[in-house]
């Protein structure tokens, strides 16, 4: 009878150590969808990962091929959240294109990009560079609607 009291205190520790390293890499894994203007009302600085969602600002894209950075403005028709990222940008990535970057706020009230997401679907078709306003507004409502998707 003395046995089974171990076992269980055991148990319950084995379990609590498995939930505590469940829940510690659930939570840094967890990165959230926003759009500038959400991005922009939480503050520079703002507790992340994010994933930043937006048309890149035409006239903002800034490469420089010796120190692999790149910056470029995101906007989602409201607001402009300055991007910058340290390596090469993807194929589909351009100005007036829609582009999903992944990283942080900075207290500077930049966007630290670690990863520049091009995702290409049969549902969905960025704009061509010659863009109309009409087809950037659809795709502010395309992100728009995503954003509930993976929100807090």
């Amino acid at each position: 009878m003395k046995k089974k009291p171990k076992y269980v205190v055991a148990g319950a520790i084995v379990l609590g150590a498995l939930a505590y390293l469940f829940y510690g890499g659930f939570r840094e894994a967890v990165v959230y969808f926003v759009t500038p203007s959400e991005l922009k009302a939480k503050g520079p600085g703002a507790p992340g990962p994010y994933r930043l969602g937006g048309m890149v600002q035409r006239g903002s894209v800034k490469w420089d091929a010796q120190t692999v950075m790149l910056a470029f403005e995101l906007t989602d028709g409201k607001a402009v959240v300055p991007v910058r990222h340290r390596g090469s940008p993807p194929d589909l990535f351009g100005e007036g294109r829609g582009a999903v970057v992944e990283g942080r706020y900075g207290a500077d009230g930049v966007f630290q990009a670690q990863q520049i997401l091009a995702k290409h679907s049969e549902e969905y078709h960025p704009p061509a560079q010659d863009a109309t306003a009409t087809q950037q507004q659809d795709l502010y409502k395309t992100l728009q609607q995503q954003q509930g998707v993976t929100r807090p």
